[in-house]
């Protein structure tokens, strides 16, 4: 049975409390995990050690961290140390995001992105074991660490998240899991081809791979109010962060789509931009609409062959109650 988990908004909220007080919510529906992304709001460690301390049984994790702005070793202990704090519920999700961050946040060097990806796995897997860390990457070199307390038992998983080809097949070669992001139900399955292809290649099972899709959601009374908002959620995201989602749905059939929605936003006309994103292709890629609509929409992505979780996403601009509807109607039965 495919899980049922929610990724936290990383907008729109006032507090931390407010934050916490999602997740807590998620725990009493029956949600079987919370994500956290990191990237302009709140930082993820902190709020995923708070949201330990007020629930009982909900997994926690990270959706994603990026592998520029904290060092392997760091992130290893990161990962530890949660995985303590909350008896075993956490899970690490990271990956290397993108320029937009990297570079114009962090003022780090977007320098090659998937063999970063890979010695951040090694590294912070062999920080988990207990062992020594003495790795000398092609682009991380690291001498004599060793965590001073006993390893966690068991270690967190460790995923990681891509969008092409390449960096899927890293994710089924060394990874615990696969974060897809901006796919539709036949993108996705073009990629869990790539992950299989990684798996035989790191002598694996792909069972052994967990695939988290994080889909964006929304359900309300008003359906085209719904609507509105999740289109104009992948607007930006298409439109505004970067190349790597406009690159993803070109990947996938839907270039001039693509390209209408980044050329549109990057002028600074977000209401084409919002227009370039059809009905159609608003529901191939988010399951919004109605209560009855969205569940309808959210469970035929849970019915691919392959994806082991959901991720329900908020659109950035969802307030509270926009988010408490849509948990409500997505929740586990």
């Amino acid at each position: 049975m495919t899980d049922r988990t929610i990724h936290l908004p990383v907008a729109a909220q006032d507090s931390l409390d407010d934050v916490l007080d999602i997740g807590t919510t998620a725990e009493r529906l029956g949600y079987h995990r919370a994500w956290f992304p990191e990237t302009w709001g709140r930082d993820a460690v902190t709020t995923l050690a708070a949201l330990a301390d007020r629930t009982d049984d909900l997994g926690i994790g990270t959706s994603i961290v990026n592998t520029y702005s904290r060092s392997p070793a760091l992130v290893g202990q990161t990962a530890a140390t949660l995985q303590e704090h909350s008896d075993g519920r956490f899970r690490l999700g990271m990956g290397p995001s993108g320029p937009a961050v990297v570079e114009g946040w962090h003022g780090e060097s977007f320098e090659r992105p998937l063999r970063r990806t890979r010695e951040y796995v090694e590294i912070v897997r062999a920080v988990l074991a207990g062992e020594q860390v003495d790795y000398d990457g092609d682009l991380v070199q690291t001498r004599g660490f060793r965590l001073r307390q006993t390893p966690p038992d068991p270690a967190p998983g460790i995923d990681v998240t891509g969008m092409g080809p390449k960096a899927v097949e890293l994710a089924g070669r060394f990874a615990d899991g696969w974060h897809a992001l901006m796919f539709t139900k036949d993108g996705i399955r073009d990629r869990l081809d790539d992950l299989q292809r990684g798996a035989e290649l790191g002598d694996r099972d792909s069972s052994d791979v967990r695939t988290t899709l994080v889909l964006p959601c929304c359900a309300l009374p008003d359906g085209d109010a719904a609507r509105d908002l999740a289109r104009q959620h992948l607007a930006f995201y298409v439109g505004g962060m970067g190349t790597f989602y406009r690159n993803a749905l070109a990947r996938q059939g839907h270039e001039d789509a693509a390209n209408a929605i980044h050329d549109a936003w990057q002028a600074e006309d977000h209401e084409r931009a919002m227009a370039a994103v059809s009905d159609d292709l608003l529901d191939s890629l988010a399951a919004v609409g109605t209560p009855e609509q969205a569940r309808e929409q959210f469970e035929e992505f849970a019915a691919v062959d392959g994806v082991d979780a959901v991720a329900v996403s908020f659109p950035r601009a969802a307030e509270r109650e926009v988010i408490d509807a849509t948990m409500d109607a997505l929740a586990p039965e």
